[in-house]
């Protein structure tokens, strides 16, 4: 439930953010407007929101100017650390993408950046129906992750990694839950969502999803 990768985020914690300001060349296109990117999943909020994997709070920044209410989840405690020293007034829970806090609010919106690929197909799809449950019709997942067009432009971007030796990158996009865009379209489908897809960058795509009511 991507909780295997919590000490790989504890270690990363301190240099997070100096990552994503794009130094490290291997990932530097990952991270390519990064803060559009977040930028671009706050504007499309309104309401109260609870956000996964939080990080150092960089998305959850901009949330605070916008919503009434704003809680997190964050499975890495160093992580978590960094956010509560940011914004000590946001309520940060441990928990993973199928832990919905108790709240005294309805949940009108649920967003993450760069972490949904930490679920297999499996669980992504699992945590899915979980916000159909959650979410009345009219309520929205915005999610901007890494994910690919089709199996093909997956293989081809790997194969651009193994040519330009950054393997880390590559072995990221090989052992990593990456998925593509018609998967998770005829998922949201089936869970009564209308969806959207917007490339931000080489990597990245938003994905806008809307609770429809059910026939």
């Amino acid at each position: 439930m991507g909780r295997e990768f919590d000490r790989l985020f504890d270690e990363w914690a301190s240099t997070y953010d100096e990552t994503v300001s794009g130094v490290d060349p291997e990932y530097a296109e990952v991270f390519m407007h990064y803060e559009h990117i977040l930028n671009e999943v706050s504007a499309k909020v309104s309401g109260h929101v609870l956000e996964y994997g939080v990080g150092t709070g960089n998305l959850t920044e901009r949330l605070v100017k916008r919503t009434p209410k704003v809680v997190g989840v964050e499975p890495s405690a160093e992580m978590r650390k960094i956010t509560r020293t940011k914004l000590p007034s946001v309520p940060v829970f441990d928990g993973d993408f199928f832990h919905i806090p108790l709240t005294d609010y309805p949940i009108d919106n649920i967003v993450s950046t760069y972490a949904f690929h930490h679920l297999t197909d499996e669980e992504k799809e699992k945590a899915i129906a979980l916000y159909s449950s959650v979410l009345v019709p009219g309520g929205k997942i915005v999610f901007a992750d890494t994910m690919f067009a089709s199996e093909a432009a997956k293989l081809e971007t790997i194969h651009k990694a193994d040519a330009a030796e950054y393997r880390r990158l590559a072995e990221d996009l090989r052992t990593e839950y990456y998925t593509t865009i018609p998967f998770l379209q005829a998922l949201l489908d089936k869970h009564h969502f209308s969806s959207t897809f917007k490339q931000l960058n080489a990597f990245v795509w938003i994905m806008e999803a809307v609770k429809v009511k059910q026939p």
